[in-house]
């Protein structure tokens, strides 16, 4: 299962077209779940609220602007080698805030897909485009390019 918890509600009409599309497009290949928590002013609540819905066994994945940058084959390599230790990916997107050191430090990595600062709903496009993408590449489908 891919899982993505984010914080904040997505407002505008035309992003929350976006993202359920590539959710449709997604579960095709993969069960996902989009978790969608209140943002907070603080971010040790949002800390606490993301962390009851990561289990254990997850594979958790922190987007984080100091994280590492990967290219699309090689995203698409990380997801296929690690479903084969862990049955959840989970994808944790902060809020405007960042996210807490505890989470970056509790992730099994940490992602990220640029210096650039980008909206939040826009950047959760981008996030399941980029799992759409990664599932394409390893099926061999036409699309990646």
């Amino acid at each position: 299962m891919i899982k993505i918890i984010c914080l904040g509600k997505i407002k505008e009409e035309y992003l929350n077209k976006l993202i359920e599309d590539y959710k449709k497009r997604i579960s095709r290949y993969h069960k996902i779940e989009i978790i969608e928590l209140k943002d907070e002013n603080d971010l040790l609540i949002e800390k606490n609220n993301i962390e009851k819905y990561i289990n254990n066994q997850d594979y958790v994945i922190a987007l984080d602007i100091d994280g590492n940058n990967l290219d699309s084959v090689s995203l698409a390599k990380k997801i296929d080698e690690t479903f084969l230790s862990h049955g959840t990916i989970t994808f944790i997107i902060g809020s405007s805030y960042g996210i807490h050191e505890e989470l970056k430090k509790r992730a099994d990595y940490r992602l990220s897909f640029s210096k650039l600062t980008f909206p939040h709903g826009l950047f959760r496009g981008i996030l399941l485009e980029q799992i759409y993408r990664s599932f394409k590449i390893l099926n061999n489908e036409t699309y990646h390019k």
